[in-house]
């Protein structure tokens, strides 16, 4: 029969953790025994456990001690004590405390197997609703990867190559590229799709709270610590890490990622073992980390660790071609998020014009111009007046015969832009532009009929 989950008993008496193991071993669960409580939490500090059956009466650390101290560990391990008869008020404080159920000496062992195999079907069903909440919150941004560029199309083919590796993976790219969007894509199209998905920014915390974030801490490790917490590595136990900005790592803390890479176990801050775990690490920086190396600031080894795989993902400015596919995406989920947009769409005008603009904010700088004009424009269709505004002041300007080239503008449309343009630069005096443009005033007016016309 196969294993159904590993299980540990504790109890001072050999005889009756013999007792429980036979019987928990014939129907598939691999049971460790405990002869103490401080052996216990050794043992549960060491290896992840499915659920713990536990005397409530023992000497030095009682049943109580193991309680508090495995659900410091991980709160949804199910703890099932064990007690004799006149023990039944300190058993129901243990129900207080969290304890899943308890059993009055003698017991039968059905009712053992029974109540273990009730509590390890919620918790398998509470870790699976987790996992389909953050797949359903997490799939969606896998269609913020849009594109057919060349560039593109061998993005995809080495995501769906890689996907299926074990090995590590960087990303490397400029700020804005989509990188958390190609981690998300590896972990999904992978054989680890329905584990965790877990993200960190190793830019967003303080250095002295991110060892903490990522591996770890007991209750009292030290000041402020009074809750425990797993860490990042055992939330993503079975899944894949996210590390992003990883370039700006403090090199202290690059030690122990690199043990964790080398030996998959993770030791919490304040605790005295370790724990095994199965996590494939993405790491992802716009840092030049080969000079990082050479400066010293980013340890060799680590780099050499992570750098088994790596993915190049190109600016924006080198798949120009994927903006109108962009733009129609964004303004769709833009609209989605904001039910009062007026905004249909952007005008094939507006369009070219974005596609000349240089991007140094990439796809993400592309995203938020589009939120923008959800919000603050009222027309149906974005046009260039409408979209002048909205452009960083940096923005070269948009000049209407580049637009015509990429658009493919008749003449009599270039010429009404080309108007409208020079009356722009001639800060709206039409008169000064009439006269720059060696036609009379009158002719403005009119064009400016024909283009509000359409």
């Amino acid at each position: 029969m196969s294993v159904e989950g590993r299980i540990l008993v504790v109890d001072d008496h050999v005889e009756m953790g013999l007792m429980l193991r036979e019987p928990l071993t014939d129907v598939g669960y691999a049971v460790d025994l405990a002869t103490g409580g401080e052996e216990a939490i050794r043992m549960a500090r060491a290896q992840a456990y499915d659920a713990v059956l536990c005397d409530l009466r023992m000497e030095g650390v009682d049943g109580l001690d193991v309680l508090e101290a495995v659900r410091a560990l991980d709160a949804d391990v199910p703890v099932l004590m064990m007690t004799a008869f006149g023990g039944v008020e300190s058993a129901v404080e243990a129900m207080k405390r969290g304890a899943y159920h308890y059993f009055t000496k003698p017991f039968r062992l059905d009712e053992v197997l029974l109540f273990l195999e009730r509590a390890l079907k919620e918790r398998r069903l509470q870790a699976e609703n987790r996992v389909l909440r953050r797949a359903a919150t997490e799939r969606s941004g896998l269609g913020a990867l849009v594109g057919r560029s060349a560039v593109m199309r061998h993005l995809y083919e080495l995501i769906d190559r890689v996907a299926h590796a074990q090995a590590a993976v960087l990303l490397r790219g400029p700020s804005g590229t989509g990188k958390e969007l190609v981690a998300r894509a590896l972990h999904f199209q992978g054989p680890r799709a329905s584990g965790p998905f877990v993200a960190v920014n190793c830019t967003a915390l303080p250095h002295d709270l991110l060892e903490s974030e990522l591996f770890g801490h007991l209750k009292g490790a030290f000041t402020g610590a009074t809750h425990a917490r797993r860490g990042l590595f055992v939330e993503a136990d079975g899944g894949t890490l996210f590390l992003d900005e990883i370039g700006d790592m403090p090199v202290e803390l690059q030690a122990r990622l690199l043990r964790v890479l080398e030996d998959g176990e993770v030791r919490a801050v304040g605790a005295d073992g370790s724990r095994t775990v199965d996590v494939r690490v993405i790491a992802a920086t716009h840092q030049d980390l080969d000079a990082r190396v050479r400066e010293g600031r980013f340890r060799a080894d680590l780099f050499y660790r992570l750098n088994v795989v790596t993915l190049q993902l190109p600016p924006l400015s080198e798949r120009r071609e994927d903006i109108p596919l962009l733009v129609e995406y964004f303004t769709a989920r833009a609209r989605a998020r904001n039910p009062r947009a007026r905004m249909q769409s952007l005008s094939p005008e507006a369009v070219a014009a974005l596609a000349t603009l240089p991007w140094p904010g990439n796809v993400r700088e592309l995203e938020n111009l589009i939120e923008r004009l959800a919000v603050m424009v009222t027309s149906e269709v974005v046009g260039l007046e409408e979209l002048r505004p909205h452009l960083p002041p940096e923005a070269p300007e948009v000049q209407p015969l580049v637009m015509a080239q990429r658009a493919l503008w008749p003449l009599r449309r270039l010429e009404a832009e080309y108007i409208a343009w020079m009356v722009t630069r001639c800060g709206g005096n039409k008169t000064r532009a009439a006269e720059v443009l060696g036609i009379d005033v009158s002719t403005i007016h009119r064009r400016e009929r024909e283009r509000e016309r359409g």
